[in-house]
């Protein structure tokens, strides 16, 4: 691998910081827990780990609501702490990515309470969203968007002297003020708090909501106003993908490229960006923004053949067009875990949710470019989808009282060890409980039994990442298609690599000889069966 361009074909593991590992014994996973877990990531074979927020924040939405962007939550330790995580992450080869939110910030923010207090037309307020409302006494919202968490995207405060006044934005909770990146001071302070973390020695920064920050200067009214609710995306043309937040991207790289040329070790912008079409993604990572986004589009499409092979398609043809790689990814924290989303019911780990799990992280690890594994998924873990509600803390449940798409559930902690809560997660008493209560189940995939069994997902994820380590076929480059029995998608990477995967149940033949090098179940020579995945050189 190039360590200049690490990034190319990096796999980075996403760190769900509260749910990783507990050091302290309060429940919440912390920075010296993920210190102590490096070695099993770096025995795991990842390049990195990107580490979900940590900052001081009231929790509103799991530390997506930041209060202070430059500083350690307490709840997770300190600077002296994190310090310590990367020295430890260097020793080990490990890059670190901070997972950065300019989309929003805290309620509790410094900037947004001197708006509270100030008068409207302020200086305060114009670095956020601030409006006066419609209808009698200003009563209405200013427009008809809604939020992300479901309900109106605005709230109205209450003026210093009592009276109720304007109305501010927000597009995910009431708690998560979007900043107004028109105004200049903006800017000139996320430049800030990227050089405070560059300068600590992180590697890179995954970006939220990377498609946001501006919105329509005109504030209109949307001609879908619910369309963000209703399918917790980007949709609402007005509030996301405006063509102005391509010239942040260009900033921020212009800092990156700073530090790359300082010390010769490059620094990576990833983001995450919800937008329509493939074509319209490219556009975020062309040569002078970020180096590469997310692409979403693997991770929604149904188990189908051709399904799969047309997002894979056009992620080739339009990203890789633009001169990055693309970024894979089957899961993440806001999304069922893969496992269950394939058809797994939730209290076992056998059966067609596991076998398409395994099958889709073999095909990803196979494809050209980077792939990102949200932590669990190389445990084969499902989701906890029988939380009861008076432990969800999601603020979609607590927006809309649904427990329709929240998030909860692939966020249980993880389990380390033993046979019954906490598995190990925490080092607390044995009586102590993590922040989401983990099922009788999860010791069917504790980490230590995982190790143990040579069939589990984490021995499958190793060893492709050791091949994938190992031969130059894979990771950065082109693939091509080959023909295929029906169920069957097989393509190659350089002159005599092969993936092939197997979408159905009846087993049918390879579409290719060869010497196998892994597979994701069993397959007799020569024919693949159930929903499998394999890679061999073909002879």
């Amino acid at each position: 691998m190039n360590r200049h361009h690490w990034w190319r074909d990096a796999v980075i593991y996403q760190v769900y910081v509260r749910s990783f590992l507990d050091s302290t014994g309060d429940g919440v996973g912390d920075l010296a827990g993920v210190r102590a877990g490096l070695p099993y990531l770096k025995k795991l074979g990842v390049d990195g780990i990107w580490l979900s927020p940590f900052y001081p924040s009231p929790q509103h939405d799991h530390g997506y609501d930041v209060a202070d962007y430059c500083d350690v939550d307490p709840l997770f330790g300190d600077l002296d702490e994190f310090d310590l995580l990367v020295g430890a992450a260097r020793r080990l080869g490990i890059k670190v990515l901070l997972d950065i939110v300019p989309n929003h910030c805290s309620s509790e923010h410094p900037w947004f309470r001197e708006a509270l207090a100030a008068p409207p037309g302020s200086p305060a307020r114009a670095r956020f969203h601030f409006a006066d409302g419609r209808g009698p006494d200003g009563a209405e919202p200013p427009n008809n968007w809604h939020s992300m968490f479901g309900g109106p995207a605005w709230s109205r405060v209450t003026e210093p002297d009592g009276r109720p006044g304007q109305w501010y934005l927000h597009m995910f909770a009431p708690e998560q003020p979007d900043w107004n990146w028109r105004n200049p001071q903006i800017a000139a302070e996320f430049d800030r708090i990227l050089r405070f973390w560059l300068d600590r020695g992180i590697d890179g920064f995954r970006i939220d909501v990377a498609a946001g920050l501006f919105k329509h200067p005109e504030l209109p009214d949307s001609d879908d106003p619910e369309a963000d609710a209703r399918t917790r995306d980007s949709v609402n043309p007005l509030a996301w993908n405006q063509p102005e937040v391509h010239d942040v991207w260009r900033r921020w790289r212009s800092i990156c490229e700073e530090y790359t040329e300082r010390d010769g070790c490059e620094r990576l912008l990833v983001g995450e960006v919800s937008v329509p079409t493939a074509r319209e993604h490219a556009q975020y990572v062309r040569p002078d923004e970020l180096h590469q986004a997310f692409f979403f589009d693997l991770l929604s499409a149904p188990w189908d053949p051709d399904a799969f092979r047309k997002v894979i398609s056009e992620a080739m043809q339009d990203i890789a067009g633009t001169g990055s790689t693309v970024t894979w990814v089957l899961n993440n924290h806001d999304q069922v875990r893969t496992v269950t989303r394939y058809g797994e019911p939730a209290t076992g780990g056998s059966g067609l949710g596991a076998a398409r799990a395994r099958a889709a992280a073999l095909l990803m690890l196979a494809l050209p470019g980077a792939a990102y594994i949200y932590q669990g998924e190389e445990l084969g873990l499902p989701e906890v989808v029988d939380l009861p509600d008076d432990v969800l803390t999601d603020p979609i449940f607590r927006r809309t009282g649904s427990r329709a798409r929240i998030r909860d559930g692939c966020r249980v902690p993880l389990p380390w060890s033993g046979q019954a809560s906490p598995f190990g997660f925490t080092s607390g008493e044995e009586s102590a409980k993590p922040w989401l209560p983990q099922p009788e189940y999860f010791a069917e995939y504790a980490t230590d039994r995982a190790l143990a069994d040579t069939r589990s997902f984490w021995h499958l994820y190793r060893d492709g990442l050791q091949l994938r380590s190992a031969l130059p076929q894979l990771g950065e480059g082109t693939l091509r298609w080959l023909d295929s029995p029906p169920g069957v998608l097989a393509f190659t990477r350089g002159d005599d690599l092969v993936c092939a995967v197997h979408f159905g149940t009846a087993p049918t033949p390879a579409p290719v000889s060869g010497t196998p090098l892994l597979a994701s179940g069993a397959c007799a020579p020569g024919v693949l069966s159930g929903s499998t995945a394999a890679w061999w050189i073909r002879s």
